[in-house]
């Protein structure tokens, strides 16, 4: 044990500083993109799932949440709430960025996901969307239980949305980011090197894909958790090899972060919420799928 408690604590070591880093980074940036990128977003039309793919990447789940606000009001299409929730990066990037993956790879991953947000998000609204869309004067009537503006939610946890804030904010906001996750990395890295120091890498693996599809079927069901420690865990298995390349994407891509929180109390009726995330999660477990059987994964990755 005093082995895997010194590798977990050299791994922890390493990253810190890069993940710091990376969140002051993507603090500044949210601060600055934020209110004007969720107009841009309730603007654009049909091509709404386009731009909701490319806004979803963006580091951290602010548009996730905002979209899911959004969606509630009926100012975007139902293809557009999935284009971002599957782009959605949430804590994987950082988590890549710290841990020093190949930009390459980094670079891969995200338009992957993109791609699939906004692939399927048109498909939802060409093919979906009415079969889902709400009752026109139900629709009309409804609104948030607090009295909030769907089209401004402000408890992603994420960030300040009320707009540009000072270096001081951005410090602050970017440390207590660091060490919420830092938290939950260094409790995962630890579970993950004991799993592996007594379990062993190859009899791991040989586990982890001993049932066909299970694994991409539950990366998937574990990205639905609306908390960070879901992309966490997803991207430190794929890392440390415990996880292949389609199983990943599963994870990540219906991995939203707290919007489908945020979905759940800001949009009524409940069952169209329920319907919304499986079918969010039987889009990241079919991806996977395909990836790994296929074999794109090899090509892509």
């Amino acid at each position: 044990m005093l082995d895997v408690i010194l590798d977990t604590l050299k791994d922890f070591g390493t990253v810190l500083p890069f993940l710091f880093l990376t969140y002051l980074f993507m603090e500044w940036l949210e601060s600055r993109a934020g209110a004007g990128s969720r107009r841009l977003l309730s603007g654009a039309g049909r091509l709404s799932p386009v731009v909701g793919g490319l806004l979803g990447a963006i580091p951290q789940c602010g548009f996730s949440a905002a979209a899911a606000g959004l969606y509630a009001g009926r100012v975007l299409s139902l293809g557009t709430l999935y284009a971002v929730f599957l782009s959605t990066s949430d804590e994987m990037l950082p988590i890549l960025i710290s841990e020093r993956a190949e930009p390459l790879l980094i670079l891969k991953i995200l338009l992957t996901k993109v791609v699939c947000g906004v692939v399927l998000g048109l498909l939802t609204d060409l093919v979906l969307a009415p079969f889902l869309r709400r009752k026109k004067n139900a629709a009309e009537t409804a609104a948030p239980e607090n009295g909030e503006d769907p089209s401004e939610p402000c408890s992603c946890g994420c960030a300040d949305c009320s707009g540009k804030r000072g270096w001081k904010q951005i410090l602050r906001s970017a440390l207590l980011h660091t060490l919420k996750i830092a938290a939950y990395l260094l409790l995962i890295v630890f579970a993950l090197n004991t799993v592996v120091h007594f379990v062993g890498e190859e009899r791991l693996s040989d586990l982890l894909t001993a049932v066909p599809v299970l694994p991409q079927a539950v990366a998937s069901l574990v990205g639905l958790i609306p908390n960070c420690a879901a992309s966490v865990t997803v991207t430190e298995l794929f890392l440390k090899g415990g996880l292949s390349a389609g199983s990943m994407l599963a994870g990540l891509l219906s991995g939203a972060g707290i919007g489908t929180l945020i979905l759940y109390r800001v949009n009524r009726p409940i069952r169209q919420n329920v319907a919304i995330v499986a079918v969010l999660w039987a889009m990241g477990f079919l991806v996977g799928l395909l990836f790994d059987l296929t074999g794109l994964s090899t090509v892509v990755f």
